[in-house]
Formats: C-alpha cells, sequence, structure tokens
C-alpha cells in the first residue's frame, strides 16, 4: 500500500493488524504477539538463548481449538493441527525499520476493516483500538465468525469481499 496506492482500489483488513500512519505498526505487533505469547499450550522458543527475546511461537492445539477456529468446522480444525508451524517473531526494531507508513501514499489508499464478531485471538476491543485510532471508510461485521473467517463462515466472508469490491472497483 506504501510503495503502489496507485494500485490498490481497497485494502481489505479481515482477522489482522492494520496500522497506520497515527498507529504504529511496531506498537500492534507488540500487543499482539505478547497476548499470543501468554495463551494456553502455546510454545514459545528461544534460539538465541534464554536471556534474549524468544524467536518462534507455536500455536497449541487448545489454543487453536478454544481461540482461532472454536466456531469453524472439525474438519478443518484437523487439518490446522497438522499443519501448524513455529511463526518467527521479528524484533520490534526490526518492524518499525520495515514498515514505514506515510499519510500521503498508504494514507491515500481507502480502507475497509471486517470484525470477526467471535474472534478471541484479535479481540473486539483490540479492533476498535485500531479503528478508533487509525479510522477505515468503512467497517463491516461478520457476526458467528471466529479468527478464521474464511473457514468458520465462508458465504457470508464471500458475500462481505464481493460487496466491497463491487463498492470500490
Amino acid at each position: 500500500m506504501e510503495t503502489f496506492p496507485e494500485k490498490i482500489s481497497a485494502a481489505v483488513f479481515l482477522s489482522g493488524l492494520m496500522p497506520g500512519p497515527a498507529l504504529n505498526a511496531t506498537t500492534l505487533y507488540t500487543k499482539a504477539i505478547n497476548a499470543l505469547i501468554t495463551q494456553l499450550d502455546t510454545r514459545i522458543t528461544y534460539d538465541n538463548g534464554p536471556t534474549n527475546p524468544p524467536t518462534t511461537v507455536i500455536a497449541g492445539p487448545k489454543y487453536l481449538t478454544t481461540t482461532i477456529y472454536q466456531l469453524s468446522p472439525i474438519e478443518d480444525l484437523a487439518l490446522a493441527t497438522t499443519l501448524v508451524r513455529p511463526f518467527y517473531l521479528y524484533r520490534a526494531e526490526d518492524v518499525s525499520k520495515e514498515i514505514v507508513l506515510s499519510s500521503k501514499r498508504y494514507g491515500s489508499v481507502r480502507r475497509v476493516f471486517i470484525v470477526a464478531a467471535e474472534n478471541k485471538a484479535l479481540t473486539k476491543e483490540f479492533s476498535e483500538l485500531m479503528i478508533e485510532k487509525n479510522p477505515p471508510d468503512e467497517v463491516k461485521e461478520i457476526e458467528g465468525s471466529d479468527h478464521v473467517t474464511m473457514m468458520s463462515k465462508p458465504q457470508q466472508l464471500f458475500t462481505t469481499l464481493l460487496s466491497i469490491a463491487n463498492k470500490y472497483r
């Protein structure tokens, strides 16, 4: 969005972080990671030694069941548990260097934020914070959706994305 804003009709944020020129990506990333690493059976690794920050996080089956896929079909949860891989944790300094967003370029792209109503991984309060500090052009909500909306409410997601595409083309 920062590099080619003229090529984007609208950016859609769903179950993800929505940084902006006035809402630092490092702050959002740090809050999200700190919430994740304290959850249930989530495991963290310290590949650079125990005195250094954690390097990866691995979501455990309890966390996936109760927080990520709690409303998704059981088959999708079963598949997800077999596909779990370590998620690399970037250092805050690296995030702040890599993600620099300007009002002129990033801010010129129309944004739509979709709230997954039953998302326990990205709470409603956290979503509201992002919306308040970095207001999108439009906010939509998908009722009865967990963090993985494409699994828990695929038809509603399709309809929502189609309406966004038609509106912002």
